[in-house]
């Protein structure tokens, strides 16, 4: 089974941009409506007349915001359903994608009036049939209005992955799940016939690719928000089984949205494309007959729930290139909304690529950096990518990425600039087909960060565990080698937390902020039910105004509203002494976190051998803790010292000199 993730994950997006010849890319402008109405969309266009074959085929729906007239009684930006049919000549009706619209109020941060989201599938498999003069259907579900629908085609020249020999349309519908109160069967399996064809010449290999968004509440809360799993036959035989859920919508792209968007779904969330699965149909030659089948499992509804299905069978022939690697997409850094919370990063860019050929891959040699850069990195990946499908791979530090972080934090403006990233060689070779291996991006770098900072941490009631009362929010940082360089974890829940954080290293950052329960530590809807509300502020430890952060909103309805987590990369300039106490000859040391709860660590700096005990002396100069230490870097339980300020004084052993700084331990 492949799941149509790795399809969006390598779509083509408006914000980066495949390197090829001009004429090389033909577009076609679709449906351009105002959803006014519930129902069907159509647009009569012209594809492309035959005779030309292509490499990718993309559709791209972008949807985005009109004012419904003063007064209008029917106007949301709720979450519907919204679906791409192409109807064919010959009187097909084939859905080539579905997503479901975003709640979008215009007073949420990411959805303005003038908010627009552009949403990639990936049709090149209905390449023989988008040609000539066609319908675009667009289904919108929804019984209130204000979105906008813009859908066009990029048809790019070249040889595709595989040829297609045919398809055919399979089930298709909206079906009640087991509500017998509205004459429906308990069992759907009564909507799915075993269907029975034969392939055509010149197959190798055939696929079906399947639909279906859960709907409706009945008692159980079904469909929308029950798991129920089909399973797939071919010949009589199961094959495959899919349980139809969507567990990440707290990881939404497009966050805050104003309405409930981080729950989890019967495989949607709102604001987001909706994924196909795609079977496997082992043993399909030309001219075998063979039958496919859907079974759900049994379920008796007291009414509601329903499942909107579709279903295509594909037929292929052969891989068409030998050794082939596509670079299909650019994660990071990019400006592409669709990786939002990936961006804007440090200088580890992450791309997709795709096999391609029909060689399972087992190296790839890149060049990329800054466009019109004279300096370039070339990176050499080793692995294994099996033929028709992807993976994503981190290249080495871009260092050319560590000049762009210089603006000042306070303001919220990121230099912007142009990545771009080629495949030179493949398995040691030049690549079958060179018009799939380069790609750049818009992005705009991290932020510089000052290097003493604060962070400001209210944790709410919200505990890890029933009965525990460690709170389920926590936050990290990470230097660029993912070490832990400061964390406050384990806090305890209805605590305030102030900890300092000096930054003593040039280089990158990143801030990671954890929520288990997938609410952040404020949401619109928890209002009224007993959970509290928390924040999280980082500010300069020289003033009061908060620094900036990517998707973080500190006020207003949405403040702390993140879902499972967010992540903001930083960069530090210069590497400020922060805090410490430094003596004339330039020795110093430093005590991170602080204040401290469980642990702290004591950082020397200044001698060329450390040798010496560490003290913790109380506010009554009472001697509490002594810690042998020969390392510039020693760690100390402090879970057992009371609530309190104390100091730290390391002796060194040789000279007999001290070097000492305060401590805030808080429980």
């Amino acid at each position: 089974m492949k799941k149509y993730l790795y399809l969006f994950a390598i779509a083509f997006t408006l914000s980066q941009t495949i390197q090829a010849a001009p004429g090389d890319t033909t577009w076609v402008q679709a449906n351009n409506v105002e959803f006014t109405h519930y129902g069907n969309f159509d647009t009569t266009i012209t594809f492309p007349s035959p005779g030309t074959t292509y490499r990718r085929i993309y559709m791209i729906l972008t949807l985005g915001k009109y004012m419904c007239p003063a007064g209008s009684t029917y106007c949301g930006d709720w979450d519907y359903t919204v679906q791409n049919y192409l109807m064919t000549p010959g009187g097909d009706t084939l859905e080539l994608g579905r997503l479901i619209t975003p709640y979008a109020n215009a007073g949420a941060p990411r959805t303005p009036w003038s908010w627009t989201q552009h949403y990639v599938y990936d049709v090149t498999d209905y390449a023989m049939v988008l040609q000539g003069s066609a319908t675009m259907r667009i289904n919108y579900s929804g019984y209130s209005w204000g979105f906008t629908g813009d859908l066009t085609f990029a048809f790019i020249e070249g040889t595709p992955d595989r040829t297609v020999y045919g398809i055919n349309r399979l089930w298709n519908g909206y079906f009640n799940y087991g509500d017998t109160a509205h004459s429906d069967s308990f069992d759907i399996n009564t909507h799915y016939p075993t269907l029975n064809f034969t392939a055509p010449a010149h197959t190798q290999s055939a696929e079906m690719k399947y639909t279906v968004t859960g709907h409706g509440s009945d008692g159980n809360y079904c469909n929308e928000f029950c798991d129920h799993s089909y399973y797939v036959y071919l010949n009589s035989a199961i094959i495959d089984s899919y349980s139809v859920w969507r567990p990440d919508c707290g990881m939404n792209e497009l966050y805050p949205q104003s309405g409930t968007w981080l729950y989890e779904r019967a495989n949607w969330c709102p604001g987001a494309l909706v994924y196909s699965q795609f079977y496997n149909l082992p043993g399909i030659t030309a001219g075998a007959a063979t039958n496919v089948d859907i079974r759900f499992q049994p379920y008796i509804s007291s009414g509601g729930a329903g499942y909107a299905v579709d279903g295509n069978l594909f037929f292929y022939g052969g891989i068409n290139k030998t050794i082939d690697a596509s670079l299909d997409q650019i994660v990071a850094p990019t400006n592409d909304e669709n990786f939002f919370r990936e961006n804007p990063t440090w200088g580890t860019p992450v791309v997709y690529v795709k096999n391609t050929g029909a060689t399972t891959i087992d190296s790839i040699t890149f060049q990329y950096g800054i466009k019109d850069s004279a300096s370039m990195q070339t990176y050499t990946w080793y692995g294994s990518i099996s033929p028709l499908t992807g993976t994503q791979i981190t290249l080495p530090d871009l260092h050319q990425i560590d000049e762009l972080a210089a603006h000042d934090s306070t303001t919220g403006s990121w230099d912007t600039a142009t990545f771009i990233a080629e495949i030179l060689k493949v398995n040691g070779v030049a690549d079958n087909d060179q018009t799939n291996d380069t790609l750049t991006s818009q992005f705009a770098s991290a932020p510089k960060w000052p290097t003493s900072i604060r962070i400001d941490f209210k944790t709410n009631n919200e505990a890890i565990a029933s009965g525990s009362n460690i709170c389920e929010t926590s936050w990290i940082i990470y230097d660029a080698d993912n070490n832990i360089f400061q964390q406050r974890a384990n806090a305890n829940i209805s605590t305030m937390y102030i900890d300092t954080v000096n930054f003593w290293h040039s280089g990158f950052y990143r801030l990671q902020v954890y929520d288990s329960s997938c609410d952040g530590l404020q949401w619109w809807a928890n209002s009224g039910t007993g959970i509290t509300s928390g924040y999280l502020y980082v500010k300069p430890m020289t003033g009061l105004t908060d620094i900036p952060m990517h998707g973080y909103n500190y006020g207003g309805t949405y403040n702390n509203d993140f879902g499972c987590g967010f992540t903001q990369y930083f960069y530090i300039q210069t590497a400020d002494n922060g805090i410490r106490n430094i003596s004339s000859n330039g020795q110093s040391i430093e005590a991170y976190p602080n204040p401290a709860q469980n642990y702290v660590n004591v950082a020397i700096a200044g001698l060329l051998t450390v040798n010496g005990e560490i003290r913790i002396i109380d506010a009554l100069g009472r001697t509490v803790s002594v810690t042998n230490c020969n390392t510039a870097n020693q760690q100390i339980d402090v879970s057992k010292l009371a609530t309190g300020l104390y100091t730290i004084v390391f002796v060194n052993t040789q000279s007999g000199n001290e070097l000492e700084t305060r401590l805030l331990i808080t429980k």
